[in-house]
Order: structure tokens, then C-alpha cells, then sequence
């Protein structure tokens, strides 16, 4: 494994346990500001829509400067906005922290991924974009479940104080191991927005919407759902979140290891189980050890859909990858909020802390259908986007 990959896996641990951080630790942040978990809930809300700005913004500032120093520029912001909430005086202060916490995510992700795929050969790249997804997922076994724990016992404030140092460890692994590439000859933002022509990439994105918001809908509220309904104490938390990380770490392996052999069908199961897994989710919460399994395999399936999305992106968006990348990250980010809000509509109409996972099984398979429109799509032109994810040489230059 290249050594760039385990920098760009670094910085991703850091922004992952900050993205995730704050579901475990609804209860206290809402209890010290004195507002409603659904309104704490805006955080998360909050933290998504800023990602979703923020990719596409700081990856098109980020084109006339080398992508070393684009990514070491995101994760500056992030230590920043960390930091900003860290020392929040109030609710406000606290969610504009987030924002600019969130403003590199994207970006990151997006820029990473290409970089990451342009790091090894042509039948490795979604393994090596899952490589660098894995440091989010070691966040959510190890960073999380340590943050919440932090959190509930000194307070949630040194949580976000040592996610920022997180950070700062990130930014220097990035300055340390990831070559300095030049700037990519050709890279211009009009070229960068003809990959939004192309139907499949925005199907794509849809798709990754849906699905992974899916996946919000359940785990955003996943504290007082476990404390509340499955009678877990408050500091279960923490390990039922690492066994949410678990199964993302294995599922984002899987995503990575299926998606460079047989795409499509990897993500048909993985949206179709996800989907069946979050309806039963709205039973299984009712028992502790169901509720510890099912968990897990929203994690797993979950995240053994992102390897793939993000290659289909970038295997559609061909020739200019690195917008429609970012704008990707952002579009997981939306599924997180529009997930985050409709399950906090559903709790507040008093549907109960379950509701949610009818909202995550409901956008599963709308993520689903849309997976079987593209490839039905893709049959009846196999001239122009068929052919560009059929031969994966092309692939290997434009990232």
C-alpha cells in the first residue's frame, strides 16, 4: 500500500470521528444548551448541508493550486472549526463551528479519492479509494466510541478539543507522506462541470442520496433509540457505536474488493439488504442483543455501498473526475441531512425513536430503484456510458 494512502486514511479518521462524534453525544450537547435532541439534532443537519456546500466551493478554489496543498488547506479548516466548537458559548456558535468544520470534508474526500485512485493500477481503484475510506471507518470502531466516552464523562467539549488535535495529526501525516503532484494539465472548471451532463453521474449521485441516507435516518438518533426503546443505559453507547464502526470497516472492504469485479451487483445487494435490514430495524430495536445485530449490519451494508458509488462517479465522469468526486462526498452529506431532518419530523409527530428506520428503509429502496434505472439505462446505450465503465483503461489516466 502506497504510503500517501495511509496519510489520506489519517486525515480521513479525524474527519470521520468529528462527523459521527456528535450522534452519540446528542443528549449531553442538548442537555448543556438547553434545547430538544431533535434540535441538537440540527448539528448533524447542519454539519451535512455544509459539506454539501463545501464540496463543490473548495474543490473549485482548490483547482489552481497542487492537491497536496489543497488537502493540507482542508484539514487546517477543519482543526479551525473544531476548535470554534469546542469553546462554543451557545447552540448557534456551536453549529457554525460545525459548518466550518464541515466546509473541508468534501472537498477532502473528493480530492482524496482521486488521488488515492491515481496511486495504483487500473483494477485496484476502488480498493484503493475504499483504503482511504477505511481510516472513516476505524474512526466510527475506535474515534467515536472513545469521543462519546470522553464526552459523557469530562464532557463533551474535550471531545471536540481532541478531535481538532486529531486533526492536526492528520494534516501533518498528509505534509509528511502524500507526493507533491503537480496540478493536473487541462484542469479547468468548465471542463469539470461537463461531467454533470452525463445522466449516469447524476443518477449516481442520487443514488448515494438515498442510499447512504438511508443509513442517517436509524444511526442519527441511535442514542435515545437504544436508551429509550431498547433499555440499553447511556453508556452502551459507546460500544454499540463500535459495532456500527465494525461493520462499517468490514462492509467498506467488501464495497471496494466486489466494486472493481462486478459494480452494479454489489450494489444491488447492498441497497436491497440495507433497505430489508432498516425495516426490521423497527422491531429489532425492541430487543437488546437483535438491536446489537442489526447495527451492525446497517454498518455493513451501509458502507459496502460507498466503494462503489464513488467509483461510479468517477468511472462516468470521465476525463473530469474531480468536481463530480467532491460534489459526490456532498451528496452523501445531503442524504445525511435530508435522513437527519425527516427522522427528527418523525420522532417530533410522536411516531417514536423507531420512526426513523422506516424513513432509512423507505430511502434504501428508492436508492435501490434508481440502481436498476441506471443499468437498464446503460443497456440501451452501451455507445456512450457503457463504454466508458466497460474499459477501465481510460479510467487509470483522468484522475
Amino acid at each position: 500500500m502506497p504510503l500517501a494512502l495511509l496519510a489520506l486514511a489519517i486525515g480521513a479518521f479525524g474527519i470521520g470521528t468529528t462527523e459521527f462524534v456528535v450522534m452519540g453525544l446528542l443528549p449531553e450537547i442538548a442537555g448543556d444548551y438547553g434545547v430538544s435532541i431533535p434540535s441538537a439534532g440540527l448539528l448533524v443537519t447542519g454539519y451535512a448541508i455544509g459539506v454539501v456546500i463545501g464540496a463543490p466551493l473548495m474543490t473549485v478554489l482548490g483547482t489552481r493550486i497542487s492537491r497536496k496543498t489543497m488537502l493540507m488547506i482542508l484539514m487546517g479548516l477543519f482543526v479551525a472549526g473544531n476548535l470554534l466548537s469546542a469553546v462554543a458559548p451557545t447552540m448557534g456558535v456551536m453549529l457554525a463551528g460545525r459548518i466550518v468544520a464541515s466546509l473541508a470534508h468534501g472537498a477532502f474526500f473528493g480530492i482524496g479519492s482521486v488521488v488515492a485512485a491515481d496511486l495504483v493500477a487500473p483494477d485496484k481503484k476502488a480498493g484503493a479509494i475504499a483504503t482511504m475510506f477505511t481510516g472513516l471507518t476505524v474512526a466510527n470502531i475506535a474515534g467515536v466510541p472513545l469521543g462519546t466516552f470522553i464526552g459523557q464523562a469530562v464532557g463533551w467539549r474535550v471531545t471536540f478539543a481532541v478531535v481538532a488535535a486529531l486533526g492536526v495529526v492528520g494534516l501533518l501525516g498528509i505534509a509528511k507522506l502524500v507526493p507533491a503532484l503537480p496540478r493536473p494539465e487541462g484542469t479547468h472548471l468548465r471542463r469539470e462541470l461537463t461531467a454533470f451532463r452525463n445522466p449516469q453521474v447524476l443518477l449516481a449521485m442520487a443514488m448515494t442520496v438515498l442510499g447512504f441516507g438511508g443509513v442517517f435516518a436509524a444511526i442519527t438518533y441511535i442514542a435515545p433509540m437504544m436508551t429509550h426503546v431498547a433499555g440499553y443505559s447511556d453508556g452502551s453507547v459507546t460500544w454499540l457505536l463500535v459495532l456500527f464502526g465494525i461493520g462499517m470497516f468490514f462492509g467498506n472492504l467488501l464495497g471496494g474488493k466486489f466494486a472493481d469485479r462486478k459494480l452494479m451487483p454489489m450494489l444491488y445487494a447492498s441497497l436491497g439488504g440495507l433497505a430489508v435490514v432498516l425495516a426490521l430495524f423497527t422491531l429489532t430495536a425492541h430487543n437488546k442483543v437483535l438491536a446489537a445485530i442489526t447495527i451492525l449490519l446497517v454498518g455493513a451494508l451501509g458502507f459496502a455501498t460507498v466503494p462503489p458509488l464513488q467509483k461510479r462517479v468517477l468511472d462516468q465522469a470521465h476525463g473530469a473526475p474531480t468536481l463530480a468526486s467532491a460534489v459526490n462526498i456532498g451528496a452523501f452529506n445531503l442524504g445525511n441531512a435530508l435522513a437527519a431532518w425527516l427522522g427528527g419530523l418523525v420522532i417530533t409527530a410522536g411516531l417514536g425513536y423507531t420512526a426513523p428506520n422506516w424513513v432509512g428503509a423507505l430511502l434504501a429502496g428508492a436508492a435501490l430503484l434508481l440502481a436498476f434505472w441506471s443499468a437498464a439505462l446503460e443497456r440501451r446505450t452501451p455507445a456512450r456510458e457503457g463504454a466508458v465503465t466497460a474499459a477501465p483503461a481510460p479510467v487509470a489516466v483522468h484522475h
